[in-house]
């Protein structure tokens, strides 16, 4: 399971998803441009000490990530979270390799990545609402895909993380 975020605007949030990912053992893939230094301040404030535990890949471009993506055999899902979904996350069979790509904080994914979606989930939500904060989205369909995978199960004890490591496509 892994998270990808495309051309995030806002590093707060992503420092939380980042840390979210830590402590979930998750991989994340930063799809840029980014809308920030990926060394900002604040996206350190928000990811603590924890971003050293994130299995971070960074791709220079959308066409990048789907290259790597696409070479893998099998090709794991792109599972795409967006308001303009049919489909309820909760209804949605989730793989143990699918990759939940979430779009950018004020914009969401332009329809050329649309496109490249194997699948589109929304989270059920009060009518009339536009969208929760990307990183509470995140936290909220990352943890029913590990519950339906048993990715929890797979987790360590408090104190025996993984060391993570950083990679660029």
């Amino acid at each position: 399971m892994r998270l990808a975020l495309y051309q995030p605007d806002i590093p707060q949030n992503t420092g939380t998803i980042l840390r979210l990912a830590a402590c979930l053992d998750v991989a994340v893939d930063v799809i840029g441009p980014t809308g920030f230094d990926m060394s900002d301040r604040s996206l350190k404030r928000a990811g603590l000490d924890y971003l050293e535990h994130v299995v971070l890949t960074r791709h220079m471009s959308f066409e990048a990530f789907e290259a790597v993506r696409v070479a893998q055999t099998p090709a794991p899902r792109l599972v795409l979270l967006t308001t303009h979904a049919g489909q309820n996350h909760l209804e949605f069979v989730f793989r143990g390799d699918d990759i939940i790509l979430l779009g950018r904080e004020s914009a969401g994914v332009p329809l050329c990545v649309h496109t490249h979606a194997d699948a589109r989930v929304r989270i059920p939500m009060v009518a009339g609402l536009r969208s929760l904060n990307i990183a509470v989205a995140a936290a909220i369909v990352l943890g029913e895909a590990l519950r339906q995978t048993g990715g929890f199960a797979a987790l360590s004890t408090p104190g025996e993380g993984s060391a993570g490591n950083a990679v660029e496509s």
